[in-house]
């Protein structure tokens, strides 16, 4: 990276510093600021070898107001920060958007070189990239504070635009100052809890602002890499690229121990996906055939057209007489427009007027698409028409597939309501009930039974208005035997009988044991006829989930991620037994814990013929808006993801997996079992559960209000504390906050020791690409941990016996990540992300001795309930600005 670009990066920087500066002395007066600058610079030099206990010192002094104010500065500050670094990258991706450079090395120019033009063609047929978005609480950011960012990221680009003039620059340094102002003045935190409607509009943000003109700016970029046309040469021939990406959602549906989303909600979900996603289309459809003003004399209509444009003159003669005098002779923009009125009455559910389905829609634009061309303007024809035929195709009226999942003990506990037995049906004779009915169900059910069905027949209304698309997919989380997955189909015919439903039931294995029985159970479920005839319905495909963070949570970071990795490999070797076509959900979450990382790099390093071109994944929380907030991001995300997904099934990449997976075997059977041995020792020890939620915000994380789903499980609310009943958000939330990230690295040490082979773990860096990437998401999360501060907080559980054995696997890990690194310090060869990281710390530990000083007290008891307000309004604060620094909730 060239010094010009640190430098803009640091101008930005230190402007939004030094505006939130005076904004801070303007509300809050002199002393305020002195205050903030005090901490910094204490923060700062000890990072620097100076004194570690000044910062202590100086959070002590102030008072619960104060400390409140100061916690602001750095909450805030941090959101500028963030703000600048997403404009930066933008800005590196301009400047490497350079066709006459070689590609770079995981773009798709590159995997065109890589795999040939012709290979990628091919591969397209098959292609599909699968985001599907949920609302699992991890984005820390109120919508009014992202909304705010917004409008100082357009003020800082009118400032920095090198065309404007001094008056210019200094109105938009006014208006700067103005929205950093209602920055510093608005709430960081939530007043009352998310409803999953209010989930769904904050992803519908997303979808309007970014995800709806990022397809076809997808499609275009591959079509160009593939035909190498640039410029004046591209966008005359017809568009060969499918629309391959899809895109999923949970938010709405994912009931699985949140008993917020409904089948009222979910029905809610899919019309205001409805809803939004035609109303994209009709105002594109309106905007482009505004710009269709050919006349027929220049570009006359085929016979299609014209016999078309008549029928709609008989079935629609108002409108149409209406639309022909604005558009005299421009047959093109006649129908275009006409599309855009029938997709208007689409939403108002107008069926005289209303399209019948997106087909229908794409077999009306395909025919102003033929007639442009044969009118000898294929630029037309191929241009800005197209994206619209893409746009169609990829979110066609329902914009995202919603899945539906809940945990396969509901689904056990409503069969034995509706059978009356203590214990639910077999796998076999769930199929059966499925294949043959039910008889008489019982005229009344328990609450959690009833809406179980109802959310089925809720499946089946929406496939009946929106199409199959809208809402097929079932997701039975916590999936340990075939009868879980054989009860959904029964269940669906006890809720709807005879009734069409389309079902496709996703396993979701998320333990160890799990993983590690993944084919036994599907070997059984397969052998039910029900399953089979689904499958071949399905064109013999199957899809099966993994569960990334709480397989993590089970095991521990290392033995997971080694898990994880046999089981895709056993996976495929049982689609290729059944001859299935099979497709791995993984269910990422967006911390190093939760398997989190650069996404591409994960997909080059699945085991061969697990990928075959498909790949789908959860998209979690504030990652949502860190990958998909921005245009230029999100388009280089896909990009990157798409490319990986094209060579993961090239030979060299595919052999280069297999060997190193052999060749490193016993290695890696060894660093599992001790891996998995120390993280289960740890969390299995007598009173961790309790230590946990003594020295971490845990129990005050529920207070944040980040979304609707609770923390824990259903039962886990009550009682003695369990791990059991924590979800894995929260685990991995909270342990982020004491700056220990114990869940990115624990039991990482003791496999690494375990393994005593250090040219043998230097060689799997080198050349073993899940280890690879398994040690450098390590060596991240020990970086964004603080052995001082860390130990300020594990001190406050009075167990010196754990805390001791965390800081001893804590130092293991550092130094045994260094030695197959090769390195004298963490993040030493990753320049710019040790600056960036080295930029922040300081930062966070004002933040986190702030935070801390508000935990101390509270866990030592406070008798006044407004003092004790104030310190818990306090430490909340700390957690989002540390959110913030750290750039990772859960």
């Amino acid at each position: 990276m060239a010094a010009d670009e640190f430098t803009a990066l640091r101008d930005d920087v230190r402007l939004l510093g030094g505006l939130l500066g005076q904004v801070v002395a303007e509300t809050g007066g002199a002393d305020l600021y002195d205050d903030v600058e005090r901490l910094r610079r204490a923060a700062r030099d000890a990072r620097r070898g100076g004194d570690l206990g000044e910062p202590g010192r100086i959070v002590s002094e102030f008072s619960v107001d104060r400390a409140d104010q100061v916690a602001r500065a750095f909450a805030v500050l941090f959101h500028l920060v963030n703000l600048a670094e997403e404009r930066h990258r933008v800005r590196v991706l301009r400047s490497r958007d350079d066709a006459t450079a070689p590609p770079t090395a995981d773009s798709l120019a590159a995997a065109v070189a890589t795999v040939g033009a012709d290979g990628v063609v091919a591969a397209l047929a098959d292609l599909e990239i699968h985001p599907v978005l949920t609302a699992h609480p991890t984005e820390a950011r109120r919508r009014a504070v992202v909304t705010a960012l917004a409008r100082i990221a357009n003020e800082l680009e009118r400032y920095d635009d090198p065309r404007a003039g001094d008056s210019e620059r200094a109105e938009a340094l006014r208006r700067l100052l103005e929205e950093i102002t209602i920055l510093w003045r608005t709430a960081l935190l939530r007043s009352r809890r998310l409803e999953p409607l209010d989930e769904v509009r904050a992803m519908m943000a997303v979808f309007d602002e970014t995800l709806f003109r990022l397809a076809p700016t997808l499609y275009r970029a591959t079509q160009t890499a593939v035909d190498g046309d640039h410029g004046v040469d591209a966008g005359d021939e017809p568009a060969h690229v499918p629309a391959y990406l899809r895109l999923g959602s949970w938010v709405g549906g994912d009931r699985d121990g949140n008993p917020h989303v409904t089948a009222d909600v979910t029905r809610a979900t899919v019309d205001i996906h409805a809803d939004h996603v035609l109303r994209a289309l009709e105002n594109a459809a309106r905007r482009i055939g505004a710009t269709l003003s050919l006349s027929d004399e220049l570009a006359p209509p085929s016979d299609e057209l014209r016999q078309a444009l008549r029928n709609d003159a008989v079935a629609h003669p108002e409108l149409v007489h209406r639309l022909a005098r604005s558009a005299d002779r421009q047959p093109h923009r006649q129908k275009v427009a006409l599309a855009a009125e029938r997709i208007a009455a689409t939403r108002q559910r107008n069926a005289d007027l209303g399209y019948d389905g997106p087909d229908d829609l794409l077999d009306d634009l395909r025919l102003v698409q033929q007639s442009l061309q044969s009118a000898g303007a294929p630029r037309a024809a191929w241009g800005e028409l197209q994206h619209l035929v893409w746009q169609v195709e990829t979110f066609g009226f329902h914009l995202a597939e919603l899945e539906v999942r809940q945990h396969s003990g509901v689904h056990a506990a409503a069969l034995a309501a509706l059978t009356g037995s203590d214990s639910s049906p077999s796998a076999q004779e769930c199929d059966r009930l499925a294949a043959n009915g039910w008889g008489e169900l019982p005229a009344e059910t328990d609450d959690m039974t009833g809406e179980v069905l109802a959310t089925l027949r809720v499946m089946a209304l929406l496939q009946e208005r929106w199409g199959p698309r809208a809402c097929s997919r079932y997701v039975v989380s916590f999936c340990s035997s075939a009868a879980d997955l054989a009860a959904v189909p029964a269940l669906a015919r006890a809720a709807v009988g005879d009734r069409d439903l389309r079902l496709q039931v996703v396993p979701l294995f998320e333990t160890g044991d799990d993983l590690r029985r993944s084919t036994d159970i599907l070997d059984e479920w397969m052998a039910l006829p029900g399953t089979r005839a689904a499958v071949e319905r399905d064109r013999g495909r199957v899809e099966v989930m993994l569960g990334y963070s709480d397989s993590a949570k089970d095991v521990g970071p290392l033995s997971a991620t080694l898990l994880l990795y046999d089981a895709q490999a056993a996976l495929a070797q049982w689609a290729a037994r059944h001859e299935v076509k099979l497709t791995l959900f993984h269910g990422r979450g967006g911390s190093l814990g939760r398997g989190g990382g650069p996404v591409n790099r994960a997909i080059l390093a699945q085991p061969p013929r697990s990928v075959n071109h498909r790949f789908k994944v959860t998209e979690q929380g504030e990652v949502v808006f860190a990958r998909y907030g921005n245009h230029r991001i999100a388009a280089r995300h896909l990009e990157q993801v798409t490319s990986a997904v094209l060579m993961a099934g090239t030979p060299t990449v595919e052999e280069r997996n297999a060997a190193a997976a052999e060749r490193f075997a016993d290695l890696a059977t060894t660093m599992e079992e001790a891996s998995r041995s120390a993280y289960r020792a740890l969390v299995e020890t007598e009173g961790f559960a309790d230590f946990f939620a003594q020295v971490s915000p845990l129990e005050e994380l529920a207070d944040l209000a980040l979304g609707s789903r609770p923390a824990r499980r259903p039962g886990g609310e009550s009682g003695p504390r369990s791990l059991a009943d924590l979800r894995a958000i929260p685990w991995v939330f909270a342990w982020s906050q004491t700056r220990c990230n114990l869940t990115g690295w624990y039991g990482l040490g003791s496999g690494l020791a375990a393994a005593g082979d250090d040219d043998g773990l230097r060689a799997g860096y080198r050349e073993w690409p899940l280890f690879t990437a398994l040690i450098d998401n390590a060596e991240m999360s020990l970086a964004k941990t603080d052995r001082g501060v860390a130990e300020g907080y594990l001190a406050l559980g009075e167990r010196p016996d754990l805390s001791e054995r965390i800081l001893a696997e804590l130092d293991r890990s550092t130094a045994a990540v260094l030695s197959v690194l090769g390195q004298s310090r963490l993040l030493e060869r990753r320049r710019v992300l040790g600056a960036a990281v080295d930029l922040r710390n300081p930062y966070v530990d004002a933040l986190s001795h702030l935070q801390l000083r508000a935990l101390s007290a509270l866990r030592a008891g406070i008798d006044d309930e407004r003092e004790e307000q104030r310190l818990r309004d306090l430490l909340l604060l700390t957690v989002n600005g540390v959110a913030a620094g750290l750039q990772n909730t859960g």
